[in-house]
């Protein structure tokens, strides 16, 4: 934390990323894990306390978010609640899986998910897609499932899973990327929740720095969520494809830098 040893400094810029990160969560329904942990690694952290500090942001986050979006009527809470308890007991196991398995092997399944939803992205109608699950049960495993699966990797990866979710359910339930956004951000609060309680028992949390990330990021959260809503679905798609073009270009360079370093000191 040497950059950070000037603690007037050390505030300012914990808020400015939190309150960039608000923003994208917002306007995106990401936790905001792919900026808060590259981010929180520069400024001298451990890659698994970084997580820890980007799960409790996603805490604050997505709970306002999900608040202005009931307010203003936005949010489908019977799809989010499905997708949301899935999402709780799937990262309810990131502490152990961070514990066990090493991160490039977490960093080249994240990659993995990545590729798989960008080509799902590409095919997909930004204003709805025709429903791929009929049956009302079936929808409902799917949403489970889908939350368990991304609660597991996406916590562990310290990202809030919206990245996944996203194209997911535009892909086979046919919903348009506006609509997808509040569910994103109402699943965060459980697989958020679940990883933060987690990630702390096994000591992966540094609560002072999450604490200030986390209360910035309230103020890009409205933000966010403002642009969301003035913008068209098209134009809001092709903002998130580009967001996971960037996304992976950091995860591939760190992959390669990784590759790198075990070549230099082989």
């Amino acid at each position: 934390m040497e950059i950070l040893a000037f603690e007037p400094l050390a505030i300012i810029i914990l808020a400015v990323i939190g309150i960039f990160t608000g923003v994208i969560a917002g306007c995106f329904g990401i936790g905001g894990g792919a900026i808060v942990v590259p981010m929180m690694v520069l400024l001298g952290n451990d890659i698994k306390i970084a997580i820890g500090i980007s799960i409790m942001q996603m805490i604050f986050s997505s709970f306002y978010g999900t608040y202005i979006n009931y307010k203003q009527s936005y949010l489908d809470f019977k799809d989010g609640f499905y997708v949301g308890i899935g999402g709780f007991f799937g990262a309810a196991f990131s502490g152990v899986i961070l514990d066990r398995v090493s991160s490039d092997i977490i960093s080249a399944v994240f990659i993995l998910f990545l590729l798989y939803n960008l080509f799902k992205l590409f095919k997909i109608n930004a204003y709805g897609e025709e429903v791929k699950i009929h049956n009302p049960l079936k929808s409902k495993f799917f949403l489970v499932g889908c939350g368990i699966l991304v609660g597991i990797f996406a916590i562990s990866l310290g990202i809030g899973g919206g990245m996944i979710l996203t194209p997911l359910l535009a892909y086979y339930l046919g919903y348009s990327s506006k609509k997808i956004i509040p569910i994103a951000l109402f699943f965060i609060i459980f697989s958020s929740l679940s990883g933060f309680i987690s990630l702390s028992m096994h000591g992966y949390v540094d609560y002072k720095q999450g604490f200030i990330v986390g209360i910035a990021s309230l103020i890009g959260v409205r933000i966010g969520i403002w642009i969301l809503n003035i913008m068209d679905a098209k134009r809001h798609k092709y903002l998130l494809v580009i967001l996971y073009i960037v996304v992976l270009s950091v995860m591939f360079q760190e992959v390669f830098d990784n590759f790198k370093y075990l070549l230099d000191n082989s």
